[in-house]
């Protein structure tokens, strides 16, 4: 079959349908142009190399010439990667929700050769597909008004204000500990008591909820909240939407019980976990939190790394045209392999002879604690581990010899600021070395291959960078730098940090609403200046940008980023109030701007060993500097000064009683207030 346009992209998701006898299109102003001079609808086909559903459209439909010959007749059709284009993703994502349609991937969209959108949907099936490209096609010829009429009114939706669309109020009023006492509380209630996580199927790890409610048990000494964190932790690294063998997370699980994985491997909800059980390790000491930290961190440099310490995108859910195939075992694959280790590891991880998901096919499933288990069979429990350990490797060598799922190995310099950031909690976490190593080795190859003259790209590969990057890459990277700096106190990542959150205010705020724009409007012109406000997944990018100029503001000093935070914060304070689910970023702001923030600051010739030993316990809201006396580089920095090592602890503008040990400056922490009952 010969080669359409896309066999020149990089993308591998786009190369996966270079040969399809659908004449697809790059989103470009040719493609765009074409759709103008022949007068045709366009098609835009949104998805990703991981997406499950995508590749099973791509089989049943986009292979087949029937079907190709109607898509080429009638439309001007568009393939996108999400991953390289979240922009557009966006866009047409909001739209077919504003049709009344449920999102998802595969995404396809049908546009007026304006891009404005008039109908959509998800997968669909070969028939089903048909049907609609010809319902389409004839609307477009014969009711081509009411089509206008239509893409007139959904253009109108998708672009309006944050303002207008979700009656966010600009304020000034204090930020109260009953308000964010109550957020917790509203969370609290729809944690699942059994399983943990949240009461919804199908289930996602969701990082942002739990590390707002981890920092909360932290800053208002809820004990039990903590251990409700503590408890969810332990269900999902337990379940089988975690990879017991080779480690990391898969993207969610389909029941409510952790148990059956959609099985693809995605970057950014690794990173975040990462972070997330690292500080929980540092909370409870729960050694399978450590190895869900160390298993990860594996994973990470052994399948996702490349020679140039940048992280790829993800991993396929399907091999052999399978999903979950190169995952699962069949009871005579383990007992072949196990031997005399069977029997224990059967019970540890519920193996049936029968298969405990599919007929025949086992999921890894953590049922019982190791001590459990390990008195069961009569060993010590480090006897099991040690035993466990050596067979984790031996399934592994053997799960090595298959077919391996998909890689995308595309560099993203967004969901690699997650992974840095997870490295550097997970590096003060457990204290190895090597993590630190890795950690600033990624965060340099970021600045000196995808930020050029201090335009951070959003892509990488085959030695270059592309796409200039998005609101929500520039959050995480200025966040990952910022953690860069708290565990190496080399002042080079706070001016990276800087740099780049100046490119943003140039090039992404909008004076309107204080808030930005999450792709740059200069950059191309679309139907929509879209924003993010709703923190999902992945934090929305407004969230982690307030949350970055806070901490920037207290470093450097910068009243004006701290008012910048502030004023982001108070507008969307009312709708925090109402769904702190859907806004847990901006709640685990609102605990900081209420406790308030700490400015730990130490210096004297050992201050940066003492700056590390103050943060292997997690400190939730505080910022930490270290420096010797005549090493002081940053405006925090200034004034500080002592002949030994000094502790200064500040907050409100104002410092404590400078002291000489770790012990007592964390004493000096502050905690949410106390309210009358």
């Amino acid at each position: 079959m010969k080669a359409n346009q896309l066999i020149n992209s990089k993308s591998i998701y786009l190369q996966q349908h270079a040969h399809n006898p659908v004449e697809w299109h790059i989103w470009s102003k040719d493609a765009l142009n074409k759709s103008k001079l022949e007068n045709k609808p366009i098609l835009v086909s949104i998805g990703y190399s991981a997406c499950h559903w995508c590749h099973v459209m791509e089989k049943e439909s986009f292979e087949d010439l029937e079907v190709a010959k109607l898509m080429n007749s009638h439309f001007i059709c568009i393939k996108i990667d999400r991953e390289e284009r979240p922009d557009l993703d966006n866009i047409y994502m909001e739209a077919v929700q504003v049709m009344g349609l449920q999102g998802g991937w595969p995404l396809n969209v049908f546009l007026l050769p304006n891009q404005k959108p008039f109908y959509g949907g998800t997968y669909f099936s070969k028939d089903q597909w048909i049907k609609v490209l010809a319902g389409v096609a004839r609307a477009f010829s014969q009711e081509y008004e009411e089509l206008v009429k239509s893409a007139d009114a959904y253009k109108q939706s998708i672009d309006r204000s944050v303002i207008d669309k979700y009656g966010l109020k600009n304020g000034n009023t204090a930020f109260l500990p009953e308000n964010v006492r109550k957020m917790a509380r509203q969370l609290i209630e729809g944690i699942d008591p059994v399983w943990g996580g949240m009461k919804r199927v199908p289930k996602f790890p969701m990082p942002v909820i739990w590390s707002f409610l981890l920092d909360m048990a932290i800053l208002d000494d809820q004990k039990e909240l903590g251990e409700q964190v503590c408890f969810t932790l332990e269900k999902m690294g337990m379940g089988g939407i975690y990879d017991h063998l080779g480690g990391g997370f898969c993207r969610y699980s389909v029941d409510g019980k952790w148990f059956v994985p959609h099985f693809e491997k995605m970057l950014y909800d690794n990173g975040q976990l990462l972070s997330l059980y690292s500080k929980a390790y540092q909370y409870s000491s729960n050694a399978i939190f450590k190895e869900k930290i160390t298993e990860t961190i594996s994973w990470l440099l052994n399948e996702m790394c490349s020679p140039e310490m940048g992280f790829y995108a993800s991993m396929d859910a399907d091999s052999e045209g399978e999903e979950g195939k190169f995952y699962t075992w069949t009871y005579l694959e383990l007992e072949e392999r196990l031997g005399g280790d069977l029997d224990w590891f059967c019970q540890l991880y519920g193996i049936k002879k029968q298969g405990n998901w599919e007929p025949n096919v086992n999921l890894l499933f953590q049922t019982l604690p190791y001590k459990e288990v390990a008195e069961n069979f009569g060993f010590t429990l480090d006897a099991l581990q040690s035993k466990l350990t050596e067979v984790k490797q031996r399934l592994l060598t053997k799960r090595g010899l298959r077919i391996r799922p998909g890689l995308d190995d595309k560099i993203i310099s967004g969901w690699n600021g997650w992974v840095i950031d997870g490295l550097c909690h997970a590096y003060l976490a457990i204290g190895d070395e090597e993590i630190r190593i890795t950690a600033l080795a990624s965060g340099n190859f970021i600045w000196n291959h995808m930020v050029i003259e201090n335009v951070l790209y959003r892509n990488y590969k085959d030695n270059e960078a592309y796409t200039p990057a998005f609101l929500e890459d520039y959050g995480a990277v200025i966040q990952c730098f910022i953690s860069l700096y708290k565990i190496s106190f080399d002042p080079l990542w706070v001016n990276r940090a800087e740099l780049l959150t100046q490119k943003v205010m140039e090039s992404f705020y909008d004076e309107e609403d204080g808030m930005f724009y999450f792709n740059d409007p200069k950059t191309e012109k679309l139907i929509a200046k879209k924003k993010e406000i709703f923190d999902n997944v992945i934090p929305s990018s407004n969230s982690v940008m307030a949350r970055n100029l806070h901490q920037l503001g207290l470093y450097l000093y910068k009243d004006t980023y701290l008012a910048q935070a502030k004023s982001m914060l108070q507008l969307v304070s009312e709708m925090l109030m109402k769904e702190p689910d859907f806004l847990a970023n901006w709640a685990n702001f609102y605990l900081e701007q209420t406790v308030p923030t700490a400015e730990m600051v130490i210096v004297g010739k050992e201050a940066s060993m003492h700056g590390l030993t103050l943060q292997k316990t997690y400190q939730p809201n505080t910022i930490v500097a270290a420096a010797t006396e005549t090493d002081k580089k940053l405006p925090i920095l200034g004034g500080k000064v002592g002949e030994k090592s000094t502790f200064y602890v500040c907050f409100d503008k104002t410092c404590k009683q400078p002291v000489d040990t770790c012990e007592a400056a964390v004493q000096l922490l502050p905690k949410l207030p106390k309210t009358k009952q």
